[in-house]
């Protein structure tokens, strides 16, 4: 008789399929502006990559999507829709451009309706028609499976690091050794991060990082792209 799976295992694992390169939602298309950084000769290496990943962690995803996605992780466990909803209006409307709204919410839209097809009571509740983040949709699994919301933050991190880590080695080109050289050097950065997005007050958060405006703007009208975005 087969055993049973520990649950702390079974939450690990949960954590590793919504952060795996195979969850059909198409993060691998898009850049955040690293496509225009490199056009532009800001990034022309693994030293420079890493300087630009490291700042949208610590000051991008750090301080808007990690730690709205902690809150509403908790909001889901209270069963409070209502601060769920409102933080996921509040998300779409911090992106800057129409790339990295549409970014968020083609990727949040995928998950949902892969949720939906998972029986996931509060994606099969949401409204078709309305728009969802990338990380409302992750604290709908999370929270349903029991993942807890820091190791949920932690793989939502870490696949983001590793998508970034994949369009350098296709753009610079970074080259595999040196992609995995970048993980290497800022996976160990990623537990601090969603620690300090935890401690953020609600007026607290936001990105407000203007080169990546910038770049994500200009690059809608690049003249050759691999990217979405």
């Amino acid at each position: 008789m087969a055993e049973l799976p520990v649950p702390g295992d079974l939450a690990l694992l949960r954590v590793l399929q919504l952060a795996s390169p195979a969850l059909p939602i198409g993060g691998y298309a898009y850049s955040q502006g690293l496509e225009y950084a490199i056009e532009q000769g800001w990034v022309t290496g693994l030293d420079s990559a890493c300087d630009w990943v490291r700042g949208l962690a610590a000051n991008a995803i750090g301080r808007l999507d990690s730690p709205v996605l902690l809150r509403q992780y908790r909001a889901l466990d209270a069963g409070n829709a209502q601060r769920f909803n409102d933080w996921n209006d509040w998300l779409l409307a911090s992106r800057e451009t129409a790339e990295l709204y549409l970014e968020d919410s083609q990727q949040g839209g995928a998950l949902l309706r892969l949720l939906k097809s998972l029986g996931i009571p509060a994606a099969v509740a949401w409204p078709t028609s309305e728009p969802l983040a990338l990380p409302s949709a992750l604290a709908m699994a999370g929270q349903h499976w029991g993942t807890g919301d820091r190791a949920l933050a932690l793989g939502a991190l870490w696949s983001w690091l590793e998508n970034q880590a994949g369009a350098a080695t296709k753009l610079i080109p970074l080259g595999q050794t040196d992609a995995q050289r970048l993980l290497d050097r800022l996976l160990p950065e990623l537990p601090g991060i969603v620690d300090r997005a935890a401690l953020l007050d609600d007026d607290d958060l936001g990105a407000g990082l203007p080169g990546l405006a910038f770049a994500s703007a200009r690059h809608e009208h690049q003249y050759t792209r691999l990217f979405r975005s």
